[in-house]
């Protein structure tokens, strides 16, 4: 595929190019709009086949509440059948909220044998949208220190969790990369913390990090 189209879907995904834009441009890009609708399939996640690629019979999965700092935060909650004492891991979300794709992260992650936690960031606003494009709006209204201390209180749930070890790491991507990054500074218990691209840890900040870091930011 074209490097310029691969820019492009880059940007729609990470930045503010909203999705009618996105769509003019992979026209022009594609030479035509007939042309650029059957590129998009493959630029954009298939939710159906990447949820047929784990065994869900052999996970416990639920949706759950714990308390955020105002109100109840929801969440997908997923395990290995019959397992304890399993190191946990928060999944944290794009920037258009704890859709399909990172639910399905999250469930992977628990069929690798750890406890997972999905949260959706979107709580307070009334959870994520079934349109992606309200999601990455609602995004930008959320309040960045409650929002982060909605995060520190889902590490404390999972934590306390009666199917952990007590041991917790945090992964991210995108926005939810930065998030991980903000985590790695506030919580000094954190044993680890993946990011998959997104802001990074003021410089001043950084020795307040005591977790495990693992960090990607490779270019496309």
């Amino acid at each position: 595929m074209d490097q310029e189209i691969i820019n492009l879907y880059d940007a729609y995904t990470h930045s503010q190019l909203s999705r009618k834009n996105f769509i003019k441009k992979l026209a022009i890009s594609a030479g035509s709009t007939a042309l650029a609708m059957t590129i998009l399939p493959m630029l954009e996640n298939n939710y159906a086949y990447a949820s047929s690629l784990h065994n869900e019979g052999e996970l416990d999965v639920e949706d759950i509440t714990y308390p955020g700092v105002e109100g109840d935060m929801k969440a997908v909650l997923a395990k290995p059948k019959g397992k304890t004492k399993l190191g946990a891991v928060v999944v944290i979300h794009e920037n258009r909220g704890l859709n399909p794709h990172i639910i399905d992260v999250t469930k992977r992650l628990a069929s690798e044998g750890f406890l997972t936690l999905g949260i959706d960031a979107l709580s307070p606003l009334g959870g994520t949208p079934a349109d992606e494009e309200k999601g990455r709006e609602l995004i930008g209204k959320l309040d960045a220190e409650k929002n982060l201390q909605n995060y520190l209180k889902g590490l404390d749930y999972l934590r306390k969790h009666k199917d952990g070890n007590g041991k917790i790491g945090c992964m991210g991507f995108c926005w939810g990369g930065g998030m991980s990054n903000k985590l790695a500074v506030a919580d000094p218990k954190l044993n680890a913390a993946v990011a998959y691209y997104g802001a990074q840890a003021k410089a001043e900040d950084v020795h307040k990090i005591k977790a495990s870091i693992m960090l990607h930011y490779g270019g496309l």
